[in-house]
This record gives structure tokens, sequence and C-alpha cells, in this order.
């Protein structure tokens, strides 16, 4: 990947203190990339580099990496734009114990139009820059939930932050396309 792409990164956090206790961090993460996808579609594409183009998708594939003790996986989870709250938390345990279990058909493993890596959930790291696999242009990560103090009303107050990392294909997406996805990824989360 490093040979042919040209990774660029942009990287923020996002205030989610009000969210309640047992909120699917998971879920709201991939209904935050639809939803950012729909303000910037460049980024749910695939970069051709022979004839120097890029396919822009109408509807958002969305590779999740699985850690499993044999290793990362890559399964893709189709239409996550067009999916309720609860379709995507069945979905992603179904998906995952087909994983675990080696029982994921190949074709569900292919296909991905962007990806997510939720890294947060090992307690380390905050921000990383992450291998875009192409012909994807972009790959979003999740770093650790931490309280962090921020200006909140112009006083210091402790609140829960979630960092975003964005790497992209800087060859397909300008720096301007990147910022609207990852304002459009905060924006949803914050509500």
């Amino acid at each position: 990947s490093r040979a042919e792409v040209a990774p660029t990164n942009v990287l923020d956090e996002v205030d989610i203190d009000h969210w309640p206790d047992g909120e699917d961090v998971t879920v709201r993460l991939i209904r935050a990339i639809a939803a950012a996808c729909e303000a910037s579609p460049s980024l749910n594409a695939w970069y051709d580099r022979a004839s120097d183009s890029r396919l822009v998708h109408a509807r958002v594939d969305l590779g999740i990496a699985v850690h499993t003790d044999d290793g990362l996986f890559v399964p893709v989870f189709r239409d996550v734009g067009n999916r309720a709250p609860e379709d995507l938390r069945a979905g992603l345990a179904r998906m995952k114990e087909d994983v675990r279990n080696r029982s994921i058909p190949p074709e569900e493993l292919r296909g991905a139009t962007v990806t997510l890596s939720n890294f947060g959930v090992f307690g380390a790291g905050r921000h990383a820059e992450m291998i875009i696999i192409p012909p994807q242009v972009a790959i979003v990560g999740a770093g650790r939930i931490e309280d962090r103090v921020l200006a909140v009303g112009g006083k210091p107050a402790v609140r829960r932050v979630l960092p975003l990392s964005l790497t992209f294909d800087h060859r397909s997406v300008n720096g301007g396309e990147a910022g609207v996805f990852l304002r459009a990824m905060m924006d949803d989360l914050s509500a």
C-alpha cells in the first residue's frame, strides 16, 4: 500500500460526554461514517492508478477491522447507510461470530468502499496513521475514549472524548474533502 498510496492524515477529537451509559460506540461510528460519506462522497470511493480515475460509490460498504488471535480480518458490512441501528448491531455480532468461526464467505471479505478501525477498544492510542488498502481511498480510526479537560462555555470541564483519525489517499482526495468528511462525522457523533 505504501508504494502506491499517498497517505495523508486529519486528526480531531469529539466530545461524547452526553452519550448515555452503554451507548454502542461501534454502531455510532458506523452511522457517523455513513453521514460523512453523504456529506463528502469522494472518500467513499476507489482510485484506479492505471487510469488515474476515481469511482465514487453511491452505497457505503464498510470494511470493519476485526482482531482475532490469528490476525486481522476486514469483513465488509454492506449498505450501512440504509440500515437501522438494531440491524447494524445484529449484523455486527453475526459478522464477528462468522470471522471467529472462520465461516465467513470469501466474498464478504472483498469490496469495501471505506474502512473503520476501532483500535481504541484495546485501551491504547489516541490517533494513528493507518494503512489504506487500495483501491479504497480512506480509512477511519477511532482511538481510546478518555476523560479530558475541555473548555465548555468558556470554563474548564472534564468530558469524555473520542479521538478520530482519518487517513486518506491525497492522489484522489483533497484536504477540503477530508475536512468536510471528518466534520460531518464529528457533527453526527455530537448529536
